[in-house]
């Protein structure tokens, strides 16, 4: 019983300490992100040593559950009606973004590290994907244009099933000689078909549910959301499609109508994505020792610098010639594409299978990722309202979950 009690007060305290770390991280102009895992790096084997974890597949486990809720929560508080006008970029930037990011940074990476092209490209692939947690939480309270928070939120939501599958890929290239260009296309379709079906079907069927059980109590209906989180996500895997883009389109279609208790299911939603984001983020900075980063400290700075200033902008700007969007926006876009855990979980996989190197890769897609998030993350507002891509309104991301 002690030892019980011992538990949820540590759980109960790190819940505390990122509540503090939010409110930190705002008065200091950072992302709350760097505070996190800067937590778990201090407590972890590497740090004063309180806590010692090294397990690479409960890490993924955590990442996975907290990134599910997280896009889960990212759809619902958006809603079709607000993606549709601004899906077209928001689509060619989850998709061209991705993989342009992708390509030249694994350039970048196989320059920096002397990496062969597969494990260049893999590196590559594990820092192109934005970050879900990151954007939403940047969006609350930023300056941005309705429209540009949109187009950021969509392409938050749908770039990450990209870029699992680029990095799934990759690792069965370097693991089997025979894998090819048509293995990964069907492979591709697959996951995208069945993840869209799914997540669309789960989102509707919820929706027709919820929108008929008015009287249903209100606890209930906030277990019937999180059940279509869940199914959505599991269905999805199970049937060898994509999870991740299964929860988010299920979260968008269900956050379409006016359901009874929406505003309730939206706090609720809220609240479990930001407990998972610190939760999420507390077990990477876990796995992380400092003492190694030493070794990649100079390639993982250059390799940060050439996805924020290079690779992004690059990938981005292609992505965003359609769309309408003035040359000052596109700028803002490029740069809004903030790393964060998604890139560190991926960053996992590799480990987990077994790639030579793949510790390595870990250390420095970390410490990418934490330049870039810091650089980025700092700096967005001060562009935005610099190229005067402002918005005099309510903050985007507040008004989008009004």
């Amino acid at each position: 019983m002690v030892r019980d009690a011992q538990l949820i007060l540590i759980a109960g305290a790190l819940l505390a300490s990122g509540v503090l770390a939010s409110l930190l991280a705002a008065r200091l102009r950072l992302p709350a992100l760097v505070l996190f895992l800067g937590v778990g790096m201090l407590i972890g084997t590497d740090g004063l040593g309180w806590i010692d974890f090294d397990n690479y597949p409960l890490a993924r486990l955590i990442g996975t559950v907290a990134l599910a809720l997280i896009l889960f929560e990212g759809g619902l508080a958006t809603g079709l009606p607000e993606v549709r006008p601004v899906l077209a970029p928001a689509v060619a930037l989850a998709v061209v973004g991705t993989a342009g990011t992708a390509l030249l940074a694994g350039i970048a990476a196989i320059a920096l590290f002397d990496l062969s092209p597969p494990e260049g490209l893999l590196v590559g692939a594990i820092v192109s994907a934005t970050d879900g947690a990151a954007i939403f939480a940047l969006l609350r309270g930023s300056p941005l244009p309705r429209r540009i928070a949109r187009t950021l939120e969509g392409e938050a939501g749908l770039d990450d099933p990209v870029a699992v599958l680029l990095v799934l890929a990759i690792i069965e290239f370097i693991r089997r000689p025979d894998y090819g260009l048509g293995d990964a296309a069907l492979f591709f379709v697959q996951q995208l078909g069945i993840g869209t079906a799914l997540g669309l079907a789960v989102g509707w069927a919820s929706a027709r549910v919820l929108g008929r059980a008015p009287s249903l109590p209100a606890g209930l209906g906030l277990v019937a959301s999180l059940a279509t989180a869940a199914v959505a996500y599991g269905a999805a895997t199970a049937l060898h499609g994509s999870g991740f883009l299964a929860v988010y389109l299920a979260g968008l279609v269900l956050g379409t109508p006016a359901l009874p208790t929406q505003r309730s299911r939206l706090a609720f939603h809220e609240g479990l994505a930001s407990v998972a984001e610190i939760g999420m983020f507390f077990t990477l900075g876990l796995l992380v020792f400092p003492s190694q980063l030493g070794d990649v400290l100079v390639e993982g700075t250059l390799l940060a610098l050439v996805v924020a200033f290079v690779a992004r902008p690059i990938a981005a700007g292609l992505a965003t010639s359609v769309g309408g969007f003035s040359t000052e926006e596109r700028i803002v876009l490029a740069w809004a594409g903030l790393r964060g855990a998604v890139p560190v979980v991926l960053a996992t996989f590799p480990v987990i299978e077994g790639i030579p190197r793949s510790l390595e890769f870990f250390n420095i897609v970390f410490f990418a990722v934490l330049v870039s998030t810091v650089i980025q993350g700092s700096t967005i507002g001060a562009l935005a309202r610099r190229l005067n891509v402002v918005d005099d309104g309510p903050p985007a991301g507040d008004a989008l979950r009004a």
